[in-house]
């Protein structure tokens, strides 16, 4: 049985190579695609290098998205791209949709008993909690704690299930594991049977790892928001929210993930909490040196 860890690519060099150390001892194939445009549509510069990553090369597949999805809307017929922020919303959709499910063109070389999981790259499992080889579930969720902007700087407000995986044999495709819900449900919910995203089959796994979001510097997070799946909700919220800048100094995320309409998405302010290394993951615990930039020391 062999493990192939998937993943996507906009610049993220810093959470790459977090990554590939702390699963490289777990994963057998790192699968990486990048796109020659970001969610909002904006046409990008390939900014994956192998050299970059030169000690993991041997099992690095990386493949390029060249185009975008067929199925944009459009409001004119010049060719131009709509500026209705739900049309919007769903273009990033699809173009994240479209990255996602060309991995399945990169993963020929596994066998059906293969597990196959997919996370965005600042999502990475805790593999020391699960044993893959007894696991009976047809899905492995894993439950992750969430950080922004620091690696330490924790965000407590909602469960995090950010890696998702199965058995090569049982993958749809990888926008289908994604949207897979993160909730067993019971024998007796007959509408699993009629949804391609409701299961009985599934293994939570606890402590599953770190979502560590947002590791930037202003301007780059920025240009990342501007950039990124909800770069509508941000773009109609902007001109009334405190600059990045000012966010990060005071370790205070605008994001409410609990807020069911897109109005009020970046409506409310919400403080995080640095806390120990007790609850990082132990590549870093051991190189904190190496990565001082990105850890709050004011626990």
């Amino acid at each position: 049985m062999k493990i192939f860890d998937c993943t996507t690519f906009y610049n993220e060099n810093l959470m790459l190579d977090v990554r590939f150390n702390i699963l490289n001892k777990y994963v057998d194939k790192f699968v990486v695609s990048e796109a020659k445009y970001s969610h909002s549509g904006e046409k990008k510069k390939l900014n994956f290098e192998l050299k970059n990553f030169s000690e993991f090369k041997k099992k690095i597949i990386y493949t390029v998205i060249e185009n975008e999805p067929d199925s944009l809307i459009y409001h004119n017929k010049n060719g131009n791209l709509t500026e209705n922020n739900e049309d919007m919303r769903g273009n990033s959709i699809k173009r994240i949709a479209h990255q996602r499910n060309k991995l399945l063109e990169c993963i020929n070389e596994a066998n059906d008993e293969d597990y196959i999981f997919y996370s965005d790259n600042d999502e990475i499992p805790n593999f020391e909690n699960i044993n893959l080889e007894t696991n009976k579930s047809k899905i492995v969720i894993f439950k992750q704690k969430l950080f922004y902007y620091k690696f330490n700087l924790f965000y407590g407000g909602v469960d995090w299930y950010g890696t998702k995986g199965c058995k090569k044999k049982s993958l749809k495709s990888f926008n289908w594991l994604r949207e897979v819900k993160a909730k067993k449900y019971p024998i007796y919910r007959i509408d699993t049977f009629f949804t391609k995203n409701k299961y009985k089959d599934i293994r939570i796994v606890n402590d599953g790892g770190w979502h560590f979001t947002q590791l930037k510097n202003a301007k780059d997070l920025e240009i990342k928001l501007m950039n990124q799946e909800h770069h509508d909700e941000y773009k109609l919220a902007r001109n009334n929210l405190p600059n990045v800048e000012d966010l990060i100094k005071r370790k205070t995320i605008i994001y409410d993930y609990k807020a069911k309409s897109s109005e009020y998405k970046f409506s409310s302010e919400f403080k995080l909490k640095t806390v120990s290394m007790n609850y990082m993951p132990k590549y870093l615990q051991i190189n904190k040196s190496k990565f001082k930039e990105w850890f709050d020391d004011d626990e």
